[in-house]
């Protein structure tokens, strides 16, 4: 709207000027305060007026006080008196998209407007130049072939730096053996060893290890004082910083009393092999340790001579058994075998843990004999001829049966039938395993047995 304010103020203040002059100059009563016309009217006044040829292409004419006034039509521009051009625009959105309003004509923005060998695009009626790919420079002046290192000439980087372009932005780097900063410059990474670990030295300006310097086969044991100090390893011998040799590479090599060859070097495989008085026997290459026939313990680490505890170590007993030093028959000392406390079996091959250890462990009927719950009357063996045997409180009671007198210990016999008869009446009715007095003596031994 601003534009079309400032395309139009010249127009209007072309018109407005053409007005003002014709009443300025011809209206009758503005000229000096003068009427024009008191005089009289000249030829002129009456023949002067709008004609087909009075105004310029594209303008119209109107009787004004004096004389005709020329103007251009609404729309148009230039000189009324010879030509009006038609307005094309005022602003840029009455043009294409990619032409400009220019004094009232829509135009291509890009005519002269881009340097030398730049590209132009119209965006929204604006130009904007640029240069192509593969050049660089200023496309509003001039566009060149662009050089892929062009960002590092002239070089940005520091001394002893190498300036490379990654995404047209110059790099600098440290040239190899170099290290600092590339920006400001790089220098050498050592000059002497002080400028290098405890454990490297200068080496062609460069901080590395000196064991290089020991020789063939050698080890380099440590680094003082930025020297390596080196050593031929075992088996070898020589100049550590020349070469080291081998002993021996096999054990054809090596003589009878050191005859393995083990690391390049000769060795008896016994030495330090075997423990403190122990013997060592080479069976083939391989050392066999063993303790002398009159001593024991472990080869390995120590023999001593036996003593009367080694008989039972390690246990030659069954499981569970226990070992006790004695003697045979002979008197020579032996390992004898026994099953422990509370423990059954063949010590030889094993023992087990018994059945009980105290009578109270078994049932009434039962007692503990030999760690195992048995009927005390052992099959009726433990009562006398002819005597009944009943296992109670874990012992065998002895009776002699009904019709039958004696000690039931020894020997039950037979009584006659009427007074065994009687008596066993008697017994019951009595209750109390009580017998008459005549009669107590004969029934003596089973009395006893009852009040037991």
């Amino acid at each position: 709207m601003a534009e079309k304010f400032l395309f139009l103020a010249p127009v209007l203040l072309l018109a407005l000027q053409v007005s003002v002059d014709a009443q300025r100059y011809y209206h009758p009563r503005s000229y000096l305060g003068r009427d024009l016309y008191e005089h009289g009217r000249s030829i002129s006044d009456n023949l002067v007026t709008c004609g087909p040829h009075t105004c310029g292409v594209g303008a119209h004419c109107i009787h004004g006080s004096v004389r005709p006034v020329c103007a251009c039509l609404a729309g148009y521009s230039g000189d009324p008196l010879s030509q009006c051009i038609k307005i094309e625009c005022l602003d840029n959105s009455e043009c294409r998209s990619h032409q400009t309003c220019v004094n009232q004509h829509c135009v291509n923005p890009c005519e002269g407007t881009c340097g030398i060998n730049a590209n132009c695009d119209v965006r929204n009626h604006i130009p904007v130049c640029t240069c192509p790919a593969g050049y660089t420079g200023n496309p509003f002046s001039s566009c060149r072939i662009a050089d892929p290192e062009e960002a590092c000439h002239p070089s940005p980087c520091g001394p002893n730096t190498k300036c490379h372009v990654a995404n047209n932005q110059a790099i600098c780097t440290c040239l190899p053996g170099y290290r600092g900063s590339p920006l400001s410059g790089c220098r050498h990474e050592c000059e002497s060893d002080g400028e290098c670990g405890a454990q490297q030295s200068c080496r062609d300006f460069k901080c590395v290890s000196p064991c290089s310097d020991c020789g063939v086969n050698a080890d380099c044991e440590t680094v003082a004082a930025h020297r390596a100090v080196c050593k031929c390893p075992r088996g070898y011998h020589g100049d550590p910083y020349r070469i080291c040799s081998a002993e021996c590479t096999s054990d054809s090599e090596c003589p009878s009393y050191k005859p393995a060859c083990v690391y390049n070097a000769c060795i008896d495989p016994c030495v330090n092999s075997c423990g403190v008085n122990a013997d060592c026997n080479l069976r083939g290459l391989t050392p066999v340790c063993s303790c002398p026939r009159n001593m024991t313990g472990d080869p390995f680490t120590f023999c001593r001579p036996f003593e009367a505890r080694d008989l039972c170590e390690p246990n030659p007993c069954g499981a569970n058994a226990k070992c006790t030093p004695g003697h045979d028959r002979t008197g020579a000392e032996r390992p004898v075998c026994t099953c422990p406390t509370g423990y059954i079996g063949n010590a030889l091959v094993s023992c087990e843990r018994g059945e009980c250890e105290l009578d109270s462990q078994c049932a009434d009927h039962l007692a503990c004999v030999g760690y195992q719950c048995v009927d005390p009357c052992l099959g009726n063996t433990q009562c006398g001829s002819g005597a009944v045997c009943m296992a109670r409180r874990h012992l065998a009671v002895c009776t002699c049966p009904s019709g039958h007198n004696g000690d039931a210990l020894v020997n039950c016999y037979e009584s006659q039938s009427v007074v065994a008869s009687t008596r066993y009446y008697r017994y019951k009715r009595n209750g109390n395993y009580t017998l008459p007095a005549s009669e107590a003596a004969d029934a003596n031994g089973v009395t006893e047995e009852k009040q037991e």
